[in-house]
């Protein structure tokens, strides 16, 4: 099983508005609400795959009752640690000028005792699960350590733990050598302490992550594709160009494919073709975390890699 880990879940709100200015009254023209944060994104492209995901994490109040209706809706098994906070929620406006303002709430406050339950929890589902992603933000109350202790629990278990975080979170993960790790180009800067402005600054500014013993890094670069490492080597991919009409979860989505190709046991060059189709797929739809599957299978036959000695 796959098991996904959105600690700081939120339901998603995008507002399509034309001519949207500050400080005006300003009317929608449509209103989307989704279950959001990153790992219920990774979610429902994995479900596109196979039904063999469990989604965890925290939810509290009616947001949180909604999230759950709606995986339940979509037959998606989860198993959540209700918190008596209420789950947050993160808006997206989008105006006709191609523009996307983004308004993030910091989210609820985790408790000690919440903290200890989602721990025998974790515990109890890396029994069944082989592949764990864990993605976004950690939510008010929880240690900065949280994914790293996370990662150190699943290999004792010889468990894949991918993540997909930032910031100090993803630094102390690190420190724990996950077997997969996705920064964005900007998020390898802070952690390399400067800019990055070509592919061969991005293949130096990776090196700090190799000497961590992570199985496979992959550094996305949006529509320019990705650099991914892997035993002495760097896979420059590309992308084929598409209609973009919604980027956002496409990392998420990209994610999901990684973990897909795991479970399924792919060999890795189609691996990194299906990861780069599942992430291309998802900016083709309106939605958030979401592929067609037709779509996927389209664009991986455009998909090219360029594999370098490191």
């Amino acid at each position: 099983m796959i098991l996904t880990i959105t600690l700081n879940p939120s339901i998603d709100r995008r507002y399509y508005i034309k001519g949207f200015e500050k400080d005006k009254v300003v009317r929608a023209e449509d209103v989307q609400y989704t279950p959001g944060g990153k790992g219920l994104n990774v979610t429902r492209v994995v479900k596109k795959f196979t039904n063999s995901v469990m989604a965890t994490g925290f939810i509290g109040g009616k947001s949180g009752s909604f999230i759950k209706e709606k995986l339940d809706e979509l037959e998606i098994n989860n198993k959540f640690i209700p918190i008596s906070g209420e789950t947050r929620s993160c808006l997206a406006i989008h105006s006709d000028d191609g523009s996307k303002t983004e308004i993030l709430e910091k989210g609820p406050i985790i408790s000690n005792k919440e903290i200890l339950k989602f721990n025998d929890l974790y515990n109890e589902l890396l029994e069944e699960s082989e592949i764990i992603c864990a993605s976004g933000s950690l939510p008010q109350g929880l240690p900065i350590e949280t994914y790293k202790d996370m990662i150190s629990v699943a290999k004792a278990k010889n468990k894949k733990f991918i993540l997909d975080t930032s910031g100090d979170a993803l630094k102390k993960g690190i420190e724990a050598s996950p077997f997969l790790v996705k920064p964005n180009k900007e998020e390898l800067e802070k952690l390399a302490g400067h800019a990055i402005t070509s592919n061969d600054e991005v293949i130096r500014a990776s090196k700090y992550l190799l000497e961590n013993d992570i199985e496979i890094i992959v550094v996305s670069l949006g529509k320019d594709g990705a650099i991914v490492f892997n035993r002495g080597y760097a896979y420059k991919i590309n992308i084929p160009n598409i209609k973009a009409i919604n980027s956002v979860g496409s990392g998420d989505s990209m994610i999901a494919g990684f973990a897909i190709s795991l479970l399924e046991k792919y060999d890795f060059e189609y691996m990194l073709k299906l990861a780069s189709a599942c992430g291309t797929a998802n900016a083709m739809e309106e939605e958030t975390g979401k592929v067609d599957v037709d779509n996927v299978k389209s664009i991986i036959n455009e998909v090219s890699i360029t594999k370098l000695k490191l």
